[in-house]
């Protein structure tokens, strides 16, 4: 009994130290003039005791011990503690404008005093605003909008409008792809990690133009010879559609090879199809060189989803078309309860405007650019990082033990995680072997932000 309790006290100790060790290693976290309210509420122990009671046993958490996150400001979250930590995730690539902005907040509350729902079946000029300002971001005839609560119902959505409009039921997604975790979404999700075994009809899967995985490298147009034998040997020659990010999210921040999306469109459209993309995390100013994913390969969808940086958080998403297209939902009754409710599109608005006030495009791409430049100085140090890759403020490292065999370094990202948490870094990490860094940063991260996130990085790496 005295052993095991010796043993406890220098395990004690021992944790102690390697905490003070990491803390005195540490690279100072940029300074920021906010100071969190006091915390008066349950502690991280008594949450998780209820939601390990009342809420559904498949969520999961980052972190050996995860973190009780009460509060949020632009680029920064604090625990129960008011310990600050620089926020590289966002809440999964959702918070574009940065943490509770003032001009989102007040968007919000002040449309929430006046009226907090109603229903499309009155007028309100809140949806409309908001539809007009955000066709005005979409090229083409890209102009019709029907909004959601999430990225999964806008892809639903665009899914069956495609099926509607064309007469056809094949779909044609990537191999690693994920769209959503709903019926047909999910039929369009590419990846065993995310589907159960639930009827999934009518969806081919395209192998991934991936230029680090991928069967043909960066070879376009094999990979788009793919998507022509798919039409040919799969379905009638007749499909509904292709649907696909411009860069895959949860699959590991994979750039689709450059030229693909041409390719790939235009055999879809001979054989009767619509082009959905899917820029539930790639769109909102996130690439920093374009407003959209999608346009970064020079092409124009005919439907276009969205959500996630729409609303800052808000619960909002959002399918935009073209006036013709959008005519198929008119054969029936479509309608949404809270799609476009005042409230979320109020702030939605908001956002916008906040994008353009603060030129946080222009920020994506300048500091975007120089955190992938510093990243790529990384991969030159430590010999477990296989690729850099993404753009502007969706930027993906990927972690593996052997740079020739690309195997996935998955405990080690880890660790390499756990070790940025203790010094102040929270980040994402994704792919289909879980060993990739996701780096999806609110926009209004700072030069500042990005040498203090590398430096912690490095660091963390030098520990495994």
């Amino acid at each position: 009994m005295m052993r095991q309790g010796a043993r406890n006290l220098a395990r004690r100790f021992s944790r102690l130290a390697a905490a003070a060790e990491t803390a005195a290693a540490a690279p100072r976290m940029p300074a920021f003039d906010h100071v969190p309210l006091p915390y008066d509420g349950p502690s991280a122990a008594e949450i998780a005791r209820k939601r390990a009671e009342y809420l559904s046993p498949s969520l999961f958490h980052f972190y050996s011990k995860p973190l009780n996150i009460v509060e949020g400001k632009r680029q920064y979250l604090y625990d129960e503690h008011g310990r600050r930590y620089l926020d590289a995730f966002a809440g999964i690539a959702t918070v574009c404008c940065g943490h509770c902005h003032p001009d989102v907040v007040d968007a919000i509350t002040a449309q929430a005093r006046r009226l907090q729902h109603s229903t499309v079946l009155y007028l309100n000029h809140a949806i409309a605003d908001f539809a007009e300002a955000l066709a005005s971001k979409l090229p083409g005839d890209l102009k019709v909008v029907f909004f959601t609560n999430s990225g999964t119902e806008a892809n639903e959505l665009a899914i069956l409008m495609a099926r509607l409009y064309t007469g056809s039921h094949d779909i044609i997604s990537l191999r690693n792809s994920y769209h959503g975790n709903a019926a047909g979404t999910m039929g369009a999700t590419a990846q065993k990690n995310w589907k159960f075994n639930v009827v999934q009809s009518g969806v081919h899967h395209a192998v991934n133009p991936d230029p680090y995985r991928g069967a043909f490298g960066s070879d376009a147009e094999k990979y788009a010879r793919d998507v022509q034998e798919i039409i040919e040997f799969g379905t009638t020659g007749q499909v509904a559609g292709f649907i696909s990010e411009a860069i895959q999210g949860v699959g590991g921040i994979v750039e689709v090879s450059p030229g693909y999306l041409p390719l790939a469109y235009e055999k879809v459209r001979n054989a009767g199809g619509l082009c959905i993309a899917d820029e539930v995390q790639a769109g909102f100013a996130r690439v920093g060189s374009h407003f959209w994913g999608f346009e970064t390969h020079g092409v124009v969808p005919d439907i276009v989803t969205m959500a996630k940086g729409i609303g800052n958080g808000i619960p909002l998403g959002a399918v935009v078309t073209t006036p013709e297209i959008a005519q198929v939902l008119t054969r029936r009754c479509y309608f949404n309860t809270f799609g476009g409710n005042p409230l979320c599109t109020a702030g939605g608005l908001a956002v916008l405007k906040v994008l353009e006030k603060e030129r946080l495009q222009e920020n994506a791409f300048v500091v975007g650019s120089y955190l992938k430049d510093r990243l790529r100085g990384l991969q030159e140090k430590h010999e477990i990082i296989g690729d850099v890759r993404g753009t502007g403020f969706i930027l993906g490292v990927e972690l593996v033990t052997d740079r020739q065999l690309k195997t996935p370094a998955k405990e080690e990202i880890c660790h390499a995680m756990e070790h940025m948490k203790d010094m102040g870094v929270l980040v994402g990490k994704g792919g289909f072997y879980g060993n990739v860094f996701r780096i999806t940063p609110p926009l209004c991260f700072s030069k500042e932000d990005a040498d203090f996130f590398v430096e912690v990085m490095d660091v963390a790496l030098s520990k495994l």
